[in-house]
């Protein structure tokens, strides 16, 4: 006798006890940033996902290619996965780009995130389990305004509320003037009289006639950046994430802030039992961004190559390093992938090599050992690595 799944009735009795019919549990191997962060389905995955106001470049696919190889990752090792990757679509930038456009900032921010979901799509990225879009968590974050104003932890100004910050900063380790300007670079404000600290943030602001705005005990206004994110993923998982991931420039102040908020409401720490910070991809000498005009598009390059070449070379290297794109980087990536679909053709079924490459997956995502490995041994041992990662 067999046992289809993991769900069924237990066997009674010995007979139908066959030795070794389980597979190895390996879902306390799962390492990330050096630390091990064992995991029972469903995890919980938080994505700091895109302001909707732009295309999506090859900085923006490299977060959210790697929290899909994440998710594939603990997936091939039997653990189920609920991802979360939000939509910020009330933004001052996003609003400026709608009026530069003469379009109302919701409409033209669904939009811009289907151009973004099409470039998903053709990369191969699973679609998130939950999709919360900041528009529709206003209440929520009335709601965490509130708890912070009651637990002390936040006040209110001239029909704002402060999130008091001074916890955030010292958790970050930076110093202040790095912290100050960091904060700037994000638009933030730290000269603002009405803190009582520079590094005290927004949760709720008030709105010009120009901004989108609601109703609040405080007046009309909007939610702050850090408060949105807060808000959806407390609403979407509760008080804890198993993993938080996003770019690396989200480290500080974004993730500091929002881990914050959301542990000082609750009184439960940490909110992310592991984080994924990708390293920032640079270009021209310059990080990736619409500011500096060095954007390489993915749709761009979506028509002169392959979806697995583009993960090849989003994946093939350690997921924290920032890194300068070469366009030369696309060639020696298609050439590793051909070289991984021809080891993926021998007929070599070694459990040994597979088990080394999901080894490999787990400690820390090291996907370039995976890929040697794979690559080396070939057979099963590829065709598995291709599947998890989809590289074909």
């Amino acid at each position: 006798m067999t046992v289809d799944s993991d769900y069924s009735s237990g066997i009674v009795g010995l007979t139908g006890r066959v030795e070794h019919l389980d597979p190895a549990v390996r879902s306390a191997e799962f390492r990330v940033a050096g630390a091990v962060v064992p995991v029972v389905s469903p995890a919980r995955m938080y994505v700091c996902g895109i302001t909707p106001y732009d295309v999506t470049h090859l900085g923006h696919a490299a977060t959210f290619v790697w929290a899909d190889a994440a998710q594939a990752v603990l997936g091939s090792i039997g653990v189920r996965t609920l991802s979360c990757r939000n939509v910020t679509d009330v933004d001052d930038v996003l609003t400026a780009a709608a009026d530069a456009h003469g379009r109302h900032y919701d409409d033209y921010a669904v939009y811009q995130e289907f151009l973004f979901e099409q470039d998903m799509a053709a990369l191969r990225v699973a679609r998130p389990a939950h999709t919360p879009r900041a528009r529709h968590f206003v209440p929520q974050v009335r709601q965490l305004a509130g708890a912070l104003l009651a637990t002390g932890h936040a006040y209110q100004r001239d029909g704002s509320v402060y999130f008091r910050g001074r916890g955030a900063l010292a958790a970050s380790g930076l110093s202040r003037e790095r912290a100050w300007e960091l904060s700037a670079e994000f638009g933030d404000d730290p000269d603002d009289p009405r803190r009582e600290d520079p590094f005290d943030v927004p949760v709720w602001r008030p709105s010009t006639e120009r901004d989108p705005a609601w109703p609040s005990p405080w007046g009309w206004g909007r939610p702050g950046w850090h408060a949105e994110c807060a808000a959806m993923a407390l609403a979407t998982f509760g008080s804890g994430v198993d993993l938080l991931v996003g770019g690396q420039d989200l480290t500080f102040p974004h993730h500091a802030y929002q881990s914050a908020m959301v542990q000082a409401a609750t009184v439960v720490t940490p909110f992310a039992r592991g984080t994924m910070h990708v390293g920032t991809v640079h270009h021209q000498g310059r990080k990736m961004a619409k500011s500096t005009g060095n954007l390489v598009l993915i749709g761009d390059l979506l028509r002169g190559y392959p979806p697995g070449a583009i993960r090849m070379l989003l994946l093939n290297r350690p997921w924290w390093v920032e890194w300068e794109y070469h366009e030369a980087d696309l060639g020696a990536a298609t050439a590793d992938l051909e070289s991984l679909y021809v080891a993926a053709g021998r007929p070599n079924r070694s459990g040994h090599a597979a088990a080394a490459v999901t080894a490999a997956l787990l400690n820390d995502l090291d996907i370039p050992a995976a890929v040697a490995i794979a690559a080396q041994e070939g057979g099963d041992a590829a065709r598995g690595l291709i599947r998890v990662l989809a590289l074909s």
